[in-house]
């Protein structure tokens, strides 16, 4: 006789009126997501498999896991949050070898084995109900968070889900492009530079890559509309989840989030940025969101009572080809741990691990590239200075270090503008968990100050730690000494009529007088109730300072903007969609596409949409972000998009078939490079050569014999 299971904990809790209440917020924003998915034209099909796929094959395997291997979290929207995350740290270790082994469906395998395993060991079954859990979010958190997330859709409903796909951001057809590689390939490489090897992040394209092949839905539709916002919408509950353990309430982690994605550091001259570097890359760098989404567990797990290590380690190897950012930041953090708590254990095992994962992840995923990464000091604020005093490549090399030191100095006080707040923390700063997340925000300081990119891509460290600065600056002002009220809301008023007071044009004409002066009048008014002892009434001044800029940008992010420009001819998707139906993934394309636009006599080879859109390998398309051009990008002295491609003779045997064909130069790239397809604008010429077989009014595709 088999026993039926016990009542479901979760089931005892759907039914109290609180919980009741705290799901309707996020039904609404579920409902509201899928209505603005079917609106900007997602079809009813690809939603509802999409929507089957994320919760039976994704979140309901992770959540399993992450109860098993951890006892599960403390509340609902934890557990949810966290297990959808384990879920597709699962989905992409075991897409990789299925994609290795050349039949991606057996990704399915692991999550079904899961789920039958789940079902069938009674030791395992308890795991369906769940734990007793301790805790309840309170309704109105709900609500304030689900707010957060209806922001990121409006967000993203304005620029991109309604944008055309032809002139959407400029990276979204590399990216698109590294998602067809992920589907068809392994070991992957640039698509759009034949030959060349993969030194990049590229685990959230095996993420898409898996849902297409197991949903049927295109990756275009993925990748432009449907993947990102569950990662994004994970994130915002786990910041809250992370900011309410560290900070002993609800309301700190809901200030956390609100931080994180709503607090900027001020513009106190008109144009001239130090930024804080927002959240607002959802889509525009789903590596970037892929990486937080798979970090914001990481760290729950090690400020945890113990560390549960098989999933520790799960995460982490997913992080190693998520993006580059979070293991140096992550090994920062923990070194400081270390060192100022002199602890072991642990801690040191946990830095072990991630150490040895930041190497494989350096040797084995990246290949040893550093993709234009490099030390070089001042590197951002070198940039900045060439905006403010209208200095240009190569000059700006030669900045002398004064101004490069000063605008260093200024950009910090912008971020005590936002972080300032961590000053509070008095003795909590000596805590483990608090100098995990110091360190991991120092660490991001730092490496904006420290390193440079060709396209300032050193950014992103910040962003990584922008979440772990919020929370601890949130948990600073909840441990500082208590201030009155009106005084605060008193000073935040005087910042911000500060802030908005300075941005009046006319200081000087001497620009780094100009741009240092408000700052340093502001850091003087900060400095003097510091050394009074108001700890609070600096945070609350200084954050005054930020309000309006942030209040700004807030209102830019969700209003009209311009019509956008074109960046893709029409029928360029269909000519793609018409070559990868009717060619293998093994076969190779040429092309004369390169530039996406001219800068004078500079061809920007941020062109990536052939491959894109016909998920095939290309001899030379765009070659832009290929670790052989931003390697030789001399930082202030030559702009990566100002780099020629680096092999001349192949681009030049290329570019002769299209501008003078000959059946010489034909037979040349068929049976040097293996090009059986040729993709081009309309250019009868190639007729004689090669056998036309599509045309639009766009396009024209060739095939070789």
């Amino acid at each position: 006789m088999t026993l039926a299971p016990p009542e479901s904990t979760l089931v005892r809790l759907s039914m109290s009126p609180g919980l009741r209440l705290g799901g309707v917020p996020a039904a609404l924003v579920c409902a509201g997501a899928a209505g603005v998915f079917l609106w900007c034209g997602v079809s009813g099909r690809d939603l509802a498999v999409f929507a089957a796929y994320l919760g039976i094959g994704v979140l309901l395997p992770g959540l399993l896991l992450w109860r098993a291997l951890t006892g599960g979290g403390r509340s609902l929207a934890e557990d949810l949050a966290a297990g959808l995350t384990f879920g597709y740290a699962v989905e992409v270790l075991a897409y990789i070898p299925a994609r290795a082994a050349g039949f991606p469906l057996l990704a399915l395998v692991p999550p079904a084995a899961v789920l039958c395993a789940f079902a069938g060991v009674p030791g395992l079954r308890r795991h369906w109900r769940g734990p007793e859990l301790r805790e309840r979010m309170p309704v109105w958190c709900a609500w304030a968070l689900a707010g957060i997330v209806a922001y990121l859709i409006v967000w993203s409903t304005m620029f991109l889900y309604r944008v055309p796909l032809a002139a959407a951001y400029v990276d979204m057809p590399y990216h698109l492009a590294m998602v067809g590689e992920a589907r068809h390939h392994f070991p992957l490489a640039l698509p759009f530079v034949l030959g060349e090897g993969l030194s990049y992040h590229w685990f959230v394209y095996a993420e898409m890559a898996a849902t297409s092949w197991v949903t049927g839905i295109e990756p275009v539709t993925l990748l432009y509309r449907l993947s990102t916002l569950p990662m994004a919408a994970a994130t915002v509950v786990l910041v809250a989840v992370i900011g309410r353990r560290l900070g002993g309430r609800w309301g700190a982690g809901v200030a956390a989030a609100g931080v994180t994605y709503f607090l900027f550091g001020p513009v106190l001259v008109d144009g001239v940025v130090f930024t804080s570097r927002s959240m607002f890359t959802v889509w525009a760098s789903p590596t970037q969101t892929f990486g937080a989404l798979l970090f914001a567990p990481v760290v729950l797990l090690l400020i945890g009572p113990r560390v549960r290590w098989v999933a520790l380690g799960v995460l982490l190897l997913a992080l190693t080809g998520a993006k580059a950012t979070y293991l140096p930041l992550l090994l920062a953090g923990l070194l400081l741990v270390i060192v100022v708590r002199r602890v072991r254990g642990a801690w040191l095992g946990a830095a072990a691990l991630t150490l040895g994962c930041l190497v494989f992840a350096q040797v084995v995923v990246f290949g040893q590239g550093a993709q234009g990464t490099e030390f070089s000091p001042f590197a951002t604020m070198r940039a900045l200075w060439g905006t403010v005093a209208g200095i240009e490549m190569p000059e700006l090399a030669s900045v002398p270090l004064l101004p490069l030191v000063v605008l260093t100095c200024v950009h910090l006080f912008c971020l005590a503008c936002v972080w300032g707040g961590a000053a509070g923390l008095g003795r909590r700063a000596l805590e483990a968990p608090m100098l995990l997340l110091l360190g991991i925000g120092a660490a991001g300081i730092g490496a904006v100050v420290l390193l440079g990119h060709p396209s300032h891509s050193q950014l992103y460290f910040l962003e990584a730690a922008r979440p772990y600065l919020s929370i601890a600056a949130v948990c600073g002002v909840l441990a500082a000494p208590r201030v009155p009220k009106a005084l605060v809301a008193g000073l935040v008023t005087v910042g911000a009529v500060a802030a908005l007071v300075v941005l009046a044009p006319g200081w000087s004409d001497d620009p780094l007088r100009r741009i240092a002066l408000p700052y340093l009048v502001a850091a003087a008014g900060a400095l003097l109730l510091w050394r009074r002892g108001y700890a609070l009434a600096v945070v609350a001044l200084l954050t005054g300072y930020a309000v309006p800029w942030s209040v700004r940008e807030v209102a830019v992010h969700v209003m009209p903007d311009e019509p956008p420009e074109l960046l893709i001819p029409g029928g360029a998707r269909e000519a793609g969609r018409w070559l990868r139906e009717h060619s293998s993934p093994d076969d190779v394309v040429a092309t004369d596409l390169h530039c996406r636009s001219w800068l004078g006599p500079v061809c920007d080879s941020r062109h990536f949409w052939v491959s894109g859109f016909s998920e095939r390998r290309v001899l030379v398309e765009g070659w832009a972000y290929a670790e052989s051009t931003l390697s030789r990008a001399r930082p202030f002295v030559t702009s990566y998009l100002e780099v020629p491609f680096a092999d001349q003779a192949r681009l030049a045997a290329n570019d002769a078939v299209f501008r003078a064909p000959t059946a010489e130069n034909v037979r040349h790239l068929a049976q040097q490079y293996g090009v059986k397809w040729l993709f081009t604008g309309i250019n009868p010429k190639l007729g004689k050569f090669a056998r036309l077989r599509f045309q639009n009014t766009t396009s024209s595709i060739y095939k070789l014999s």
